[in-house]
């Protein structure tokens, strides 16, 4: 947890690599937009259809962020990324 809010505060993340770290931003980004639609179905649809395209990548790179979001305590990525793999399979 951070004490303070000072923007030269290093968080250390030694399990995440940068590009893993910048999708799994972009995935929270898009889920946090996609919670702020006024109607349910929608919320449905756009989030299916990004969820997705999400996990449409190469299987290391799918590896990467299931560890990277078990790291983090993200349990609905990697609930997603793991049933990706399941799917692959």
């Amino acid at each position: 947890m951070v004490e303070h809010d000072d923007a030269s505060s290093i968080i250390p993340l030694p399990n995440v690599d940068t590009k893993t770290l910048v999708k799994i931003i972009e995935y929270l980004k898009k889920h946090a937009e996609i919670s702020g639609s006024d109607e349910e179905e929608i919320k449905k649809t756009k989030s299916k259809d990004f969820d997705k395209e999400f996990v449409s990548v190469k299987m290391q790179r799918l590896v990467n962020i299931i560890f990277a979001a078990n790291f983090l305590h993200i349990k609905a990525l990697l609930g997603h990324c793991a049933q990706a793999i399941a799917d692959k399979i």
